[in-house]
């Protein structure tokens, strides 16, 4: 039997003994409990998950989820094609940050080639660039969308309102709406149009005051504050034990991010602040301090932006010719190996790990994805417990998974 065929079987076996535990809990749910389905198409749930609820009356005793409905293949596909093949199906994952999830991607086989200290720095300065956009752009719907769940319209239409400038200038620099294949192996795919730092100069002096003006609207808005603070508290002893990370990991008031942790690419050379959850509204942890954090990382975010963008003129003065394809191996052939690349993404801790055991081969033997949704979701059955089914739509919408992230 294969080292393949073993980990399935054991992935099965795992997968089976689970689905059994929560049939016996259905099963043995009292007479007057009532058996709910929350989705799998549901405004609330982000996506297509099928929540089973188990209620007593406006209770809920026990959430089970249902994962398996957006199935992405992404790791079927890594094991059939090269490794620059692979880069347009990271942005499916987590559609809302293509940028991030190619970034680890890119990372991770640089590395195993050896080539990571050889890429030039304004390479580095404009990927961090497009990731802290796009991980503002996440940041958005996740806050929009939030104030959807709890009732709040105008929040949506202000966020996407400003997304869709990040959006036009993503589009404009790599020619993508959403799934960018922006980020290459050594490089990049064009370099930055001309006009495109002026142009994020003018989104970030526009941008500061709408987030001063989306606090005084939702953050410190009474009516969203009762719907959230002491809701879905999330202790840090159980955010670890989950494996949690990004935003959620931080509500709960542990200040880990990594890219303070691996200092990777340009990060160490930046100046910004970790935001974590201090209870400010109500507990350290709940659904409020989780929203806080993904709204102070926006700040931070726009701190990063303005950094590289200043740093980006200077190394066009320095070197006035650039080429981001200059830096493109020609084969990627890595040596036998296996290897683990981690980024800070929009929702978490994504990493990639690697097996290559093929040095003439430009493709992996396996490329397995630790997607942060799937971990942030797991979390869900102890968050669920002992709820009202309103407050559960609020602990949902405050982890802010992305379904294909959770499939894979």
């Amino acid at each position: 039997m294969t080292l393949r065929n073993k980990k399935l079987n054991v992935e099965v076996s795992k997968y089976n003994e689970a689905l059994y535990r929560y049939q016996q809990k259905i099963a043995d749910a009292a007479v007057e409990d009532m058996v709910l389905n929350m989705g799998p198409q549901h405004p609330s749930t982000h996506g297509v998950l099928r929540l089973e609820l188990i209620t007593d009356g406006e209770i809920v005793k026990e959430v089970i989820p249902h994962i398996g409905y957006l199935h992405r293949c992404f790791e079927k596909h890594a094991e059939s094609l090269t490794y620059q093949q692979t880069i347009p199906f990271t942005d499916r994952l987590d559609y809302l940050a293509s940028m991030n999830n190619s970034h680890a991607w890119v990372m991770g086989v640089e590395k195993m080639l050896g080539i990571d200290k050889d890429i030039p720095k304004r390479i580095e300065y404009i990927r961090v660039l497009v990731c802290e956009l796009n991980r503002v752009a996440s940041h958005l719907i996740a806050i929009g969308t939030y104030g959807i769940d709890i009732g709040a319209f105008t929040p949506f239409l202000w966020c996407f309102r400003d997304r869709e400038h990040i959006m036009g200038m993503l589009e404009w620099a790599s020619g993508s709406r959403m799934l960018y294949n922006y980020i290459w192996v050594g490089g990049l795919f064009y370099d930055l149009p001309v006009g495109f730092e002026e142009r994020c100069r003018e989104f970030v002096d526009y941008f500061k005051p709408k987030m001063v003006e989306l606090n005084q609207l939702l953050t410190d808005n009474q009516i969203f504050i009762s719907r959230t603070a002491n809701v879905g508290v999330l202790p840090m002893d159980v955010a670890i034990n989950f494996g949690c990370s990004g935003p959620v990991l931080r509500g709960s008031g542990l200040k880990y991010d990594l890219r303070r942790i691996d200092n990777y690419s340009v990060y160490s050379e930046l100046d910004f602040d970790i935001p974590v959850g201090k209870g400010l509204m109500g507990t350290v942890g709940d659904c409020w301090d989780r929203y806080k954090v993904r709204v102070d990382e926006i700040q931070e975010s726009l701190k990063i932006i303005e950094q590289c963008l200043n740093r980006l003129q200077n190394e066009l003065k320095r070197t006035p010719e650039f080429d981001p394809r200059a830096k493109l191996p020609r084969k990627l052939t890595p040596k036998v190996q296996d290897y683990y690349a981690r980024c800070e993404g929009a929702k978490g801790e994504l990493g990639f790990y690697f097996v290559h055991n093929n040095e003439r081969s430009e493709i992996p033997f396996r490329g397995k994805v630790r997607g942060p949704s799937f971990n942030n979701l797991s979390v869900l059955p102890e968050l669920g417990k002992n709820v009202m089914i309103a407050d559960l739509i609020a602990i949902i919408g405050s982890l802010d998974f992305v379904l294909g992230e959770v499939d894979r």
